[in-house]
């Protein structure tokens, strides 16, 4: 039988208060997200690389707290440190040009990322490399990716969780990828916004290659627009996906059909409020 596993993408957020957590004046936000939900995206450990500085890798102290703050069955999907996914250092100024990020598929630092959260391994569900829109710049083609990560992935020797990756080239999603990721038990990370193909149209072109485990990951299209609406409020639904829920609803049901293990993380992005667009599709699930 398969698992599926809802949660959403971070968990503290004071704005779910009556919603996700109580009044209490201070609360441990895990603890509390935990008794409703069964697994949550970490990404604050994603913003890790800065110009002329080492990587900034989880504290184990952190992880340690979060191992204690939820119970034996709970689980987590991780993104993993841009420093491993960023071709080059990201900057707002144009004129310093493309400077190399020189931890690019490190193995060295990956080694040295796993080691900062060996506490929750074996709580640890995926890994998920995401990678921004790589343009001809940055990488010269999707043989050229795919070469690259077989070449990480295979000098890797040491135990890790399953590996996920979410591309944001649209282009790139081809019958060369996912036959790339079968080849080497990667899971496919299906990303809702961001200007891709929607996840099930994406799912109806490909599923055949989607075997026993993936990540749907629901953001938004606009998020400085939602943000805007919000104010930082995320308490309640601001832009009604009502129509797109029912498809996914579907896809969910149909993998799990399959035997296919899932993740579905929601951002707050997505609608408005996460735990409120969950509620919607375990609804929609339940009919």
């Amino acid at each position: 039988m398969s698992k599926l596993y809802i949660g959403t993408c971070s968990w503290k957020y004071d704005s779910w208060r009556n919603i996700v957590y109580s009044d209490k004046e201070e609360i441990n936000y895990l603890n509390e997200y935990s008794k409703h939900f069964n697994t949550v995206e970490i990404d604050q450990w994603f913003w890790s690389l800065f110009p002329w500085k080492k990587p900034v890798l989880p504290n184990p102290k952190i992880v340690s707290e979060y191992i204690r703050s939820v119970p034996k069955d709970f689980t987590f999907t991780i993104k993993v440190p841009n420093s491993l996914t960023l071709t080059h250092y990201y900057s707002k100024d144009d004129s310093y040009g493309l400077v190399k990020n020189p931890y690019f598929l490190s193995i060295e630092l990956f080694e040295q990322f796993i080691q900062s959260i060996s506490e929750m391994i074996d709580k640890t569900a995926c890994l998920m490399f995401q990678f921004e829109y790589l343009n001809k710049s940055k990488m010269s083609s999707l043989s050229e990716f795919q070469t690259r990560f077989r070449e990480f992935i295979e000098t890797a020797n040491f135990k890790v969780p399953k590996i996920g990756i979410e591309l944001r080239n649209s282009n790139y999603l081809t019958e060369s990828y996912f036959k790339f990721l079968n080849s080497l038990d990667l899971a496919h990370i299906f990303l809702e916004g961001y200007y891709m193909p929607s996840v099930v149209t994406l799912y109806q072109k490909f599923k055949n290659f989607i075997k026993s485990f993936t990540v749907i990951r629901l953001h938004g299209i606009d998020r400085g627009g939602i943000e805007k609406l919000s104010g930082g409020n995320w308490n309640k639904i601001y832009v009604n996906k009502d129509l797109d829920l029912k498809p996914i609803a579907d896809m969910i049901t149909e993998l799990q059909s399959k035997n296919v293990d899932l993740y579905l993380n929601v951002n707050n992005h997505y609608e408005g409020s996460a735990p409120l667009t969950i509620r919607k599709i375990e609804s929609l699930l339940q009919t």
